[in-house]
């Protein structure tokens, strides 16, 4: 794609954002970084945008400013719906993400991983196994590296690795992946969309370009519509999947490939990513042995079912990235049926109660933060005993109380955290650290 001359509009002055109007600019055409922020906080990032002779406008001036553009890259964080982005399109200009417009103009082949949970674990493991095996790769996309900045970088590679959110792919036009990887599909991110239906539709365009020739690794236990892509299949509990789960083997169509508890990964969760990296080294040609010497000793990014201490004979588990219920379901599951588990965080429309069950069968006790605490304990009131904390430190200070040797304290909160804090990083380290001080 030619943007010689082109005047772009980029949304967003985010990594992404900023990334893909040097990208813009590289290429030739006239970028402006536009960001309703607060301009005096964006202060070091204008002077740094200045230097690099690219026009912005921050602040409330953003809503003043003429619609004049050829096209609009909006960065993933900003809904194409919301009144600023809708001036362009209203005006009839083109409006792709970050992720397309870096599409148009790259070469090397993408591997694309989505889900609603495990996206980053699953990237790691992918780009260790092809690193390992000699093929160039990054892991980049939602996940480490904006795709542009992978552009601007000018290293050679033979496949990205990219992980893609549902905020990625709403604005796919001409974005294709040989390889696709879908991990799970639960509820998530109701605040943004209005339905669990317009959720799955915009991770669902992940597969919209693909055809025959390419291939499509998928949890069996997901229906899928019809796709064009070839279906490899995987599932540690539906044992008709292409890759199955045997004790701690896994089997690839009844053959054992590899040992899950060669790694230093836990629950089944974890069994599955494993199984949909694999899937992916085998289609990029790489021998099981040689995949899973690379997988061995690869430890899951912190925050996601990351072991903190043992405190009194009770292991302390820190999930916070759980910010949905299907990674919360997951782990619990997956850490047994006697766990005392802290939950909760931001309202933001799902369905707790439907956990009632899973929360009846594994969960011994159950502490309660954030501003959805009260709800919840309602709504597993007669699953389990449910107390209520103010904070984090005092929701661990309870757990210890109630815990004896051999159990499990487990973090997985199932929604975001930003009734209480910035990020599910800040979280979870506030967690970490009240473990740390009783240990």
């Amino acid at each position: 794609m030619n943007y010689r001359h082109q005047q772009i509009a980029v949304l967003g002055a985010g990594r992404s954002g900023l990334a893909a109007a040097r990208l813009a600019l590289r290429e030739g055409a006239c970028p402006v970084v536009y960001d309703t922020g607060d301009a005096a906080k964006l202060a070091p990032m204008a002077a740094q945008l200045a230097a690099e002779g690219i026009p912005h406008v921050f602040g409330r001036a953003v809503l003043k400013e003429p619609v004049t553009a050829d096209l609009v890259v909006i960065s993933p964080g900003i809904d194409a719906a919301w009144e600023w982005p809708r001036r362009f399109s209203d005006a009839g200009v083109r409006l792709i993400g970050e992720t397309e417009f870096a599409f148009s103009i790259g070469t090397v082949p993408v591997i694309g991983i989505t889900g609603t949970n495990g996206k980053t674990t699953t990237t790691e493991l992918v780009a260790r196994i092809l690193s390992c095996s000699g093929q160039r790769t990054v892991a980049c996309g939602n996940y480490g590296v904006p795709y542009s900045e992978v552009l601007l970088s000018g290293e050679e590679y033979d496949v990205l690795t990219m992980e893609i959110s549902s905020f990625q792919c709403e604005t796919i036009e001409t974005f294709h992946c040989p390889i696709t990887v879908w991990l799970n599909f639960a509820p998530d991110h109701l605040d943004r969309y209005p339905s669990v239906v317009e959720y799955r539709a915009a991770k669902m365009r992940i597969f919209e370009n693909q055809t025959a020739d390419d291939v499509a690794i998928v949890d069996a236990r997901d229906p899928m519509p019809a796709i064009a892509a070839r279906k490899i299949t995987f599932s540690a509990f539906d044992q008709a999947a292409d890759y199955t789960l045997d004790g701690g083997r896994i089997l690839f169509r009844g053959d054992p490939v590899a040992d899950f508890r060669a790694t230093r990964l836990r629950g089944t969760h974890n069994a599955e990513n494993l199984m949909a990296a694999l899937a992916v080294g085998r289609e990029r040609g790489l021998a099981y042995d040689a995949m899973m010497a690379a997988a061995a000793d690869y430890l899951p990014p912190r925050h996601r079912c990351e072991y903190v201490a043992t405190v009194d004979g009770c292991e302390y588990i820190n999930d916070s990235k759980a910010t949905n219920l299907h990674a919360l379901e997951s782990s619990l599951v997956a850490m047994g049926e006697d766990v005392i588990l802290i939950a909760g965080g931001k309202q933001k429309g799902l369905p707790f109660g439907e956990l009632r069950e899973t929360v009846a069968r594994h969960a011994r006790h159950v502490v309660l933060i954030g501003e959805i605490r009260e709800q919840v304990r309602e709504l597993w009131a007669d699953a389990a005993r449910c107390e209520l904390a103010e904070s984090v430190d005092e929701a661990v200070a309870l757990a210890h109380k109630a815990s004896r040797p051999g159990q499990t304290v487990l973090f997985s909160p199932g929604t975001s955290s930003f009734d209480m804090f910035s990020g599910y990083e800040e979280r979870g380290d506030t967690f970490r650290n009240a473990v740390t001080k009783m240990n």
